[in-house]
C-alpha cells in the first residue's frame, strides 16, 4: 500500500494516535461491519485490550475512545467537549448507543476489558471485539491492531477503513529513499516533485492543496490555542501548562531574532503537545505523541524563514515521503520501537520538510532526515503514568530544535555522509526489536517507575 499525504496526517483528538485515533476508528469500524439485520439484534458488546492498550490505555483515553467508536464517532469531527458527559452518562444508565442507532446494555466494568497478562499475535496493540445477540449468540467476532499514527489494521495485517487502492495508482511508486532518488536522478527532477504528481494522481491536484492548506491551518491553530491556554493537564500528574509562559516571556524577542528563535521553536513545540495532552484536536505527525515537532518546525519556517506556500506543498511532500519510509521499513508505533519510532521519525520528518521547503537538494533532505533519526535511535518510551505528558511533551520540543539542526548540517556540508537514512531506518526496526516491553509505551520501567508520583491511574 502506497502511504500518502492523506494517510499519513490525519486531523484527530489527544492524547495518542495509537491509544486514542486507532482505537476509536476500531470501535467504529466493528459496528460499521455489523449487518443492519444484525444490528438490532446485538443485546450485549464486549470489548478486550490487550498489550500496551491495556497497560496505559486509562492514561492515553482509549477507554473513552472506544465508547465514543461504539456510538458511531469519529476522531477528526468529535465534539471534544461532549465526551465527558457522554461517557459519565453511559456509566451511570448502564447503556450505549450502538452507531448512535441501537441501544445496547453495556456495563463499562464487565464490557470493557483491559487485559494485562497477553497479547494478540500481529501487534501489542491489539483490540478484540464481539457482540452476541439476545440468545447468547456470537454475531461477530474481530481483532483489530492500532499500529501507531491512527492506523488500524486486521489479523492479515491489512490496513483497515482505508480508501487506498493499489500501490499501481501512483505514478513514482518506492520502497525505499535510494528508489525515489533513483527517480530523481533518472528524470533529472526534484523528489518532492514526483510525490506531488503521486498525490495528484491519488486525489486530484485541487484536492491535494486544499488538504495541505487544512493541516496547516489545524496546525497552526492548535499553536494558537496552546499558547494561550492556561490550567493544569488531566490525569493526576498535575503537569502546569507552560506554553502560555513562555509566550509571555518571549514577547519582547521576536521569532526572526536569532536569538529567540529556537526558544519560539520550543514554546511552539510545547503548546502543541500540551493541547494533545488535554484532549485537543491536533493532526498526527506522525502520532499524537509527536504531535509538536513538525508543526513547530513548520511554524518556523514560515516565521523565521519567510516562508511561502510552495515551500510548504514542498515541506509536506518530503515529510510525507520520510514518515511513509518509517513506517513501511520499522514503525511509527511506540508501543512497538519506543520512542524512537515518534519523535525520532518525526524530527526526521521535519528535517527534511524544512530542507525541502528552504530549497534543499534531494541528496541534502535525505541526509537531513537521516542525521534527525540517527540522533533519537534507541530513545525509550516510558510516560509517567501512563500519560502522553512527562517526558513527551519536552521531548517534542527537543526533537523540533534536532530537527531544525539537522536540517542546517546538512545544507551547510558537502553532501558526503556515512550512514544512509535506509540504514538508520533499518537500525530502529532492529533497536525497537531488542527493546524490552517496558520500554516500549507500558510505563513498566524508565521513568515511568524512577519517578515517584504517588498514586497515578495508568
Amino acid at each position: 500500500m502506497y502511504i500518502g499525504l492523506q494517510d499519513m496526517f490525519k486531523v484527530g483528538i489527544g492524547p495518542s494516535s495509537s491509544h486514542t485515533v486507532g482505537p476509536m476508528r476500531a470501535a467504529r469500524r466493528f459496528a460499521l461491519g455489523l449487518p443492519d439485520t444484525a444490528l438490532c439484534e446485538v443485546q450485549r458488546v464486549e470489548v478486550e485490550l490487550f498489550g500496551s492498550l491495556a497497560h496505559t490505555g486509562h492514561g492515553h483515553g482509549t477507554d473513552l475512545a472506544v465508547l465514543m467508536g461504539l456510538c458511531g464517532e469519529v476522531p477528526d469531527t468529535i465534539d471534544t467537549g461532549s465526551i465527558s458527559s457522554r461517557v459519565a452518562a453511559i456509566h451511570v444508565n448502564r447503556c450505549l448507543p450502538l452507531l448512535a442507532r441501537h441501544e445496547v446494555p453495556f456495563d463499562i466494568s464487565h464490557d470493557l476489558l483491559f487485559n494485562r497478562v497477553e497479547e494478540l499475535p500481529v501487534h501489542t496493540n491489539g483490540m478484540r471485539f464481539q457482540a452476541w445477540n439476545r440468545a447468547g449468540s456470537l454475531l461477530d467476532s474481530r481483532e483489530l491492531y492500532s499500529v501507531g499514527g491512527g492506523f488500524v489494521v486486521d489479523a492479515e495485517e491489512h490496513f483497515v477503513g482505508s480508501g487506498r487502492g493499489t500501490e499501481n495508482a501512483v505514478p513514482h511508486l518506492f520502497t525505499t529513499m535510494e528508489e525515489l532518488l533513483e527517480r530523481a536522478r533518472q528524470q533529472n527532477r526534484f523528489l518532492t516533485d514526483l510525490l506531488f504528481e503521486n498525490e495528484c494522481a491519488l486525489h486530484g491536484e485541487a484536492a491535494t492543496h486544499a488538504f495541505i492548506d487544512r493541516i496547516d491551518a489545524v496546525m497552526m491553530d492548535c499553536i494558537d490555542r496552546g499558547l494561550t491556554t492556561t490550567g493544569t493537564l488531566p490525569g493526576g500528574l498535575r503537569v502546569q501548562r507552560r506554553a502560555p509562559g513562555m509566550a509571555g516571556r518571549l514577547r519582547s524577542t521576536p521569532p526572526h531574532a536569532s536569538e529567540g528563535a529556537m526558544n519560539w521553536v520550543s514554546a511552539w513545540a510545547i503548546a502543541v503537545n500540551e493541547e494533545n495532552a488535554a484532549g485537543g484536536r491536533v493532526v498526527t505527525a506522525p502520532t499524537n505523541g509527536a504531535a509538536g515537532t513538525l508543526p513547530a518546525v513548520l511554524r518556523y519556517y514560515r516565521e523565521c524563514r519567510n516562508g511561502d506556500r510552495e515551500g510548504i506543498k514542498r515541506f509536506f511532500m518530503a515529510a510525507t515521503a520520510v514518515g511513509a519510509l518509517c513506517k513501511r521499513n520499522a514503525s511509527i508505533s511506540g508501543a512497538e520501537v519506543g520512542c524512537q519510532g515518534e519523535v525520532g521519525s518525526a524530527a526526521a520528518m521535519a528535517a527534511a520538510g524544512l530542507c525541502a521547503a528552504l530549497g534543499g537538494s534531494n541528496d541534502e533532505i535525505e541526509n537531513a532526515a537521516e542525521i534527525a533519526l540517527e540522533h533519537h535511535l534507541g530513545m525509550t518510551c516510558d510516560p509517567i503514568g501512563g500519560l502522553v505528558q512527562v517526558p513527551c511533551i519536552e521531548r517534542n520540543a527537543m526533537g523540533a530544535v534536532k530537527a531544525i539542526n539537522a536540517c542546517s548540517m546538512a545544507m551547510l556540508g558537502s553532501g558526503m555522509h556515512m550512514v544512509t537514512l535506509d540504514e538508520a531506518i533499518e537500525t530502529m526496526r532492529t533497536t525497537g526489536k531488542d527493546m524490552q516491553s517496558r520500554y516500549k509505551e507500558t510505563s513498566l520501567g524508565g521513568l515511568a517507575i524512577t519517578v515517584s508520583v504517588g498514586q497515578v491511574e495508568c
